[in-house]
């Protein structure tokens, strides 16, 4: 169960850009970093996981005692549809963010689980799996402002010794995606567009980031809003003062960016 507690510390808020769901199961420069980032994190009381694999129309949190783990991909290696995650849920978390999120209707989710969004990450951050976890559905129906604000609405989970973690790609067009096995240079947009978010970060530039459809390179770089939008919900988290660091940086297959954002 997870309760507020006034003398927990602060926790980090977390972005990851996930790339290729093989990341559960490879050992490389991104895994590797994720266990460094996991290694150093404070243990929280639970996990707040955004996803870009759960994009549906509405509000959703999952609230069930268990999740199940979910294998949403095709066309891989059998070993990869083996992995389990099994996390305990968190129903008293899941109650906690409806109430924060209200007056918007927030439905509890017993269908979905742990998607490889969350799961391939977490394989490396918490491999124990003990620490409880609950996904929050990105509703596809909201404009990036809408999810601003409804983030928001999150902060004090912060200091009740949730980690906030959002999973997905500052830059994601798998129409581009070089599929060989050979590591191939960046193009020059994903690099520029990448350029251009973590500089406004940086500067404290939110808005820029909230309105990153307007960016130059957009298109091509952030083409559908399921992967960049769990980088809102983590920035919305964040205050001034804080300092932002990338444990983890680079580009997979030419076109997705493989940043990971860590603001403490």
């Amino acid at each position: 169960m997870v309760t507020p507690a006034a003398a927990t510390p602060r926790m980090p808020i977390l972005f990851a850009g996930h790339g290729n769901p093989m990341n559960a199961l490879e050992s490389n420069d991104y895994t590797s970093g994720w266990r460094r980032m996991g290694e150093r994190l404070p243990r929280p009381r639970a996990i707040l996981s955004v996803s870009a694999h759960w994009y549906v129309p509405g509000a959703r949190v999952t609230s069930q005692e268990r999740p199940r783990t979910i294998h949403d991909f095709g066309g891989f290696p059998r070993a990869l549809y083996e992995v389990e995650y099994p996390a305990p849920g968190s129903p008293s978390l899941a109650r906690r963010v409806r109430e924060l999120l209200a007056p918007a209707e927030v439905a509890f989710d017993e269908r979905w689980g742990l998607d490889h969004g969350t799961w391939s990450v977490l394989v490396h951050l918490f491999p124990s799996a003990d620490v409880p976890v609950v996904q929050l559905g990105i509703d596809e129906t909201l404009t990036p402002e809408e999810h601003w604000a409804l983030a928001v609405q999150l902060r004090p989970l912060r200091d009740e010794g949730v980690l906030i973690f959002g999973s997905g790609d500052v830059v994601h067009n798998l129409h581009t995606y070089s599929w060989g096995r050979h590591p191939v240079e960046p193009y020059e947009w994903a690099v520029r567009f990448e350029k251009v978010v973590r500089t406004a970060i940086e500067q404290g530039d939110l808005q820029k980031v909230v309105h990153y459809e307007e960016l130059p390179d957009a298109a091509l770089a952030a083409p559908t809003p399921d992967h960049f939008l769990p980088l809102l919900y983590v920035l919305a988290q964040s205050s001034p003062e804080e300092r932002v660091t990338y444990p983890v940086e680079g580009f997979d297959g030419g076109s997705v960016s493989m940043l990971s954002v860590r603001i403490a």
